[in-house]
């Protein structure tokens, strides 16, 4: 029986992306395939690091008594979890839980979107700043539909950009909603809300980091 990598579980509001504001049981995976300049868990990133192993159906259970609906799949990078196909569909068949992937861009989400009990999905797009922009996997953005989301996090004017170019180029709002953030402490919203209103982004959102700006920039575990 898999066992999974926990590195923790928490209760929390979701601070940025779709769900931005609404309560959700957070589930971080040790382990990432990039490495962002501005990475914030940094700390979980590593395949080595031993957390809690656990099985899908201790995390089911785990998720059933918090008694929050929303779950949220997050690392890390969820989707490099060895079997973690098996976890997404107990999860999602579940009728009482609401699945959220949130993804770096780079790991082809097909077979999970495919799934017959799909979850939602977040997919990072990483701009030039981040230094992993060769990395991404546009053909995930074929796969998104209206419930999905494609994040873009901006650390200047360039990345805001680049990141109108894609946005443009694949005509992201015709199919899934589209958010910016800032890296924290790189750029202003106030100058992303300039370049949303000097190019007319319709359809776009700005989403600030609200775990961020409620607990220390730092801490663990909201």
């Amino acid at each position: 029986m898999t066992e999974y990598n926990v590195a923790e579980q928490f209760i929390s509001i979701n601070g940025e992306g779709p769900r931005c504001g609404t309560l959700s049981h957070f589930i971080r995976f040790f382990g990432c395939n990039l490495a962002c300049s501005y990475c914030d868990t940094a700390w979980a990133a590593d395949f080595q690091s031993r957390g809690t192993a656990v099985t899908a159906e201790e995390i089911h259970r785990t998720v059933l008594a918090g008694g929050i609906r929303n779950i949220t799949l997050t690392g890390g990078e969820p989707l490099c979890q060895k079997d973690i196909g098996s976890l997404i569909e107990l999860l999602t068949s579940d009728p009482r839980l609401s699945v959220e992937i949130e993804t770096n861009g780079s790991v082809d989400i097909a077979p999970f979107a495919a799934a017959k009990n799909r979850p939602v999905f977040t997919v990072d797009y990483k701009l030039p700043s981040s230094g992993m922009e060769d990395r991404m996997l546009l053909s995930n953005f074929d796969l998104l539909k209206p419930g999905d989301a494609v994040k873009f996090v901006a650390g200047s004017r360039g990345d805001l950009q680049r990141a109108k170019e894609i946005i443009d180029a694949c005509d992201l709002t015709a199919g899934c909603s589209v958010h910016i953030s800032p890296v924290f402490g790189e750029i202003e919203p106030s100058e992303i809300v300039e370049f949303m209103k000097e190019h007319k982004m319709n359809g776009i959102s700005l989403r600030l980091q609200l775990h961020k700006l409620i607990w220390e920039p730092d801490r663990r575990g909201v």
